[in-house]
């Protein structure tokens, strides 16, 4: 008799929601963890993602899984370490949060290796909107653990065919890739609300991926994985349209507004707020050049304005392009 995997998903936001939809799309009976379940509609819906109504196979309840095969953490980075230490190390645990956190500068997969040094981890990452996953557009992914074998075959729990999910053995790539591209969306939003033009943020976008490239390599992480999904990938989806928080957060910077004013108003978080000055922290530790995220750094803190930010880039010295 074929085993039906247990797949226990922590967090009923908005990517939460969404991938206990993918997961029972896959075949898995699957647990919901929410803060407040008793706020889902009569019609199975959750209030983060109105307008799908969950499957029969997904169990919404407040508390924490005992069984799982497999543990899904969809919290914000900034509450992974709250929210994970309540739960039960009863089988592989994924973060599928990207950021780093604000205290500590810690990737995800850092802040549960602290929680759980015995346990085996993963970093799902990559392109994907919440409500597309859920409708379940055609849409891929990245799940990464230090071995490759062992990524392979949590990743295809999870996988079919309108969610391909590719395995990788490099988390620090992939958790790199998945905190900054909210640092650089931001970047990419404040170029086009300031009208500095499309050309602009293309040159933008591509020279962040140089700089992520040797941050990369300078954590141990390799650079050829901000090519794959969890770098340009990301970076294309979340620095080019209006359903990113920190595309728009960037968006309302650059046309004036202050980054505080801004990012109050937006529904849900914009994680590059609190990403970028810890990002920039661990670039100068070990002594690597991100001129990107140093700018979005003192932008956020209101050090510098649009005028002094357009300076700084582009009054840098013009080298050899893969140096």
């Amino acid at each position: 008799m074929t085993h039906i995997a247990r797949i226990a998903v922590i967090g009923a936001g908005a990517w939460g929601t969404a991938l206990a939809m993918q997961a029972a799309r896959a075949g898995a009976h699957v647990s919901l963890w929410a803060r407040n379940p008793a706020a889902m509609s009569a019609g199975r819906v959750l209030p983060r993602l109105p307008g799908f109504a969950l499957p029969d196979t997904i169990t919404v309840s407040g508390d924490m899984p005992r069984q799982a095969d497999l543990i899904l953490l969809a919290c914000p980075m900034q509450h992974l370490r709250a929210t994970a230490r309540h739960v039960p190390p009863c089988a592989p645990m994924i973060a599928c949060c990207k950021g780093m956190e604000q205290a500590t500068g810690l990737m995800p997969l850092q802040v549960l290796g602290e929680l759980f040094p015995h346990s085996v981890l993963g970093v799902l990452s990559g392109p994907n909107f919440a409500h597309e996953i859920a409708a379940g557009l055609p849409a891929a992914a990245v799940l990464a653990s230090t071995e490759r074998a062992q990524a392979r075959r949590l990743a295809d729990l999870l996988t079919t065919p309108s969610f391909r999910l590719y395995a990788s053995d490099d988390p620090t790539g992939v958790q790199l890739g998945g905190a900054a591209k909210n640092v650089i969306a931001i970047a990419a939003g404040a170029t086009m609300g300031a009208r500095l033009g499309e050309n602009a943020r293309a040159a933008l976008i591509t020279r962040s991926i140089a700089e992520l490239a040797r941050l990369s390599l300078a954590l141990g992480g390799r650079p050829e994985t901000l090519s794959g999904l969890a770098g340009i990938g990301d970076l294309l989806l979340t620095c080019t349209g209006l359903a990113s928080r920190n595309y728009r957060l960037g968006l309302a910077i650059g046309q004036g507004t202050p980054a505080l004013q801004a990012a109050t108003a937006l529904e849900g978080v914009a994680e590059g707020m609190a990403t970028a000055p810890a990002l920039h922290e661990l670039a100068q530790r070990h002594d690597v050049s991100t001129p990107v995220i140093a700018t979005v750094s003192s932008l956020l803190a209101g050090t510098i304005d649009m005028a002094e930010a357009g300076r700084r880039l582009l009054a840098r010295p013009v080298g050899h392009e893969f140096t």
